[in-house]
């Protein structure tokens, strides 16, 4: 045989492999799960220690991965936070970007601008259940989706300004007659674990052909705050602590768009009493209780069905909430209640047991997921690839601080262990030192230290809103000397 022949023969197998369809390539890639809950604040890990309150399957996620202690939402250009929160996570940009893209949703989901479509493009097979709250169809954006679910399950007249002041509650968490989550004869978030474990059971058999990308949305802790009784038992009232931070009534509620007559504040009745926020955390506590259980549920099949060694499992929240801290039950504010909420990775190459106090957003998930995908960040996405933070490949967080918005109505800014909250309706400041005062019980904004903290807060916070195209101008309600 001719040399020049022999040479061409051993170049037909190396030819042949790179003409073979991307799909086995991506066979290689990891899969991707993504647990996601609605409402659930940072501080409701029982791993924490910070609320007394049971959550088994995310204190062992916590053990086996890398969590971070100040991920963050944005604020939101809607009193339903959930919106905007899921928006910036959907398309990838921040918040005003995002508001602009949510009214054309479907367009950019046709553009391929949608995380679900960039996983399709990388080879993925893409799958969703629970609540979707975006403004494009979810069985579009996936190659599967079952049900999906609504922003809230309904609430009824009898669960609004509950308990009553004599201490009596027409509503209850575990009747079926009030529907919300029974709604369709079974939990939604049994519902979900179940859907979930149809579909790892299904791409157990796939394993070879194609990674799976799955987005799994739990509706709870969202009110209406429901479980079955045995959950509401594990949390009699005398176990429930009234939170630190607990006020009667905010005193800026109405001048910052969070009056009573909101539909998340008026759960409870105003004044708050110490006995209504018990009764509201009891719900609280107990549907997280539930819930984990069926995350435990779907971990548990993800171990059984051997696709867990590759796969990268991501836990978090869409937004925190309140529940009688400062006054407020729901998450339409800028404290860290509201803003900040748990967040976990799990999987190859991510140290178990692992603690970040860098702050990162809740939204980073969607381009870290892209980096495990080995997709080239898209130039529409703005957040970031928070892995090698994860890993311990990088000590550095890609925000310097963190920025915060709640219609036209509160800003914020959180610099360190430094926050400056913003309402320029009354021209009115709130500051607090995070490191000594972690509940932002201490306004310092009237104090020396104080004055100090607004001096340097405040232009960076200007430069922040530029930043973020925000179309608000503080500068004309605040005179800074």
């Amino acid at each position: 045989m001719k040399k020049s022949n022999f040479h061409h023969l051993l170049l037909i197998p190396f030819v042949y492999i790179l003409s073979l369809p991307n799909a086995i390539f991506s066979a290689q890639k990891p899969n991707i799960l993504f647990l996601f809950a609605d409402d659930q604040s940072y501080d409701t890990v029982g791993e924490l220690g910070l609320t007394d309150i049971e959550t088994p399957n995310l204190d062992r996620l916590m053990k086996q991965g890398t969590s971070f202690a100040r991920a963050y939402n944005m604020g939101s250009w809607s009193g339903a936070v959930c919106i905007a929160s899921r928006h910036m996570l959907n398309t990838g940009r921040f918040i005003w970007q995002a508001e602009a893209a949510s009214k054309q949703a479907e367009e950019e989901r046709k553009k391929g601008r949608f995380w679900s479509e960039n996983m399709k493009e990388a080879g993925y097979k893409t799958y969703f259940t629970g609540k979707w709250h975006v403004r494009a169809k979810a069985e579009l954006c996936f190659d599967v989706a079952t049900m999906v679910r609504g922003g809230m399950p309904n609430q009824t007249p009898e669960g609004y300004h509950r308990p009553l002041p004599d201490g009596t509650d027409p509503w209850s968490p575990y009747d079926p007659k009030f529907e919300g989550f029974w709604k369709g004869g079974k939990h939604w978030s049994e519902v979900v674990a179940d859907e979930t474990l149809k579909f790892l059971s299904e791409a157990k058999s796939h394993v070879g052909k194609k990674p799976f990308f799955a987005y799994i949305s739990f509706n709870a802790p969202h009110d209406p705050r429901q479980s079955p009784k045995s959950f509401i038992d594990r949390y009699p009232l005398t176990r429930i602590k009234i939170p630190k931070n607990f006020l009667p009534q905010y005193p800026f509620r109405d001048q910052i768009k969070c009056p009573h007559k909101l539909r998340d504040e008026s759960l409870a009745p105003m004044p708050r009493t110490k006995n209504a926020i018990k009764v509201h955390l009891q719900e609280y506590y107990a549907i997280i209780t539930h819930m984990d259980e069926q995350i435990g549920r779907i971990l548990e099949e993800l171990e059984k069905s051997g696709l867990a060694d590759n796969t990268y499992v991501f836990y978090s929240s869409d937004h925190g909430l309140a529940v009688g801290q400062h006054g407020f039950l729901g998450k339409q504010n800028l404290y860290e209640h509201s803003t900040r909420v748990p967040f976990i990775i799990k999987g190859p190459g991510i140290p178990g047991g692992k603690t970040v106090r860098n702050p990162i957003y809740l939204q980073d998930a969607m381009a870290s997921s892209l980096a495990l995908a080995g997709i080239d960040k898209p130039n529409h996405v703005d957040f970031h690839n928070i892995l090698p933070l994860a890993k311990g490949e990088s000590v550095k967080s890609p925000y310097s601080s963190i920025y915060g918005a709640f219609l036209d109505a509160q800003r914020s800014i959180t610099h360190k262990d430094l926050k400056l909250i913003a309402y320029p309706a009354i021209s009115e400041f709130r500051v607090y030192d995070l490191g000594s005062d972690p509940l932002e019980r201490n306004d310092l904004s009237k104090t020396k230290k104080g004055r100090k903290i607004i001096g340097k807060l405040f232009p960076m916070l200007i430069d922040l809103q530029e930043q973020m195209g925000d179309p608000l101008d503080l500068s004309t309600s605040f005179s800074i000397k």
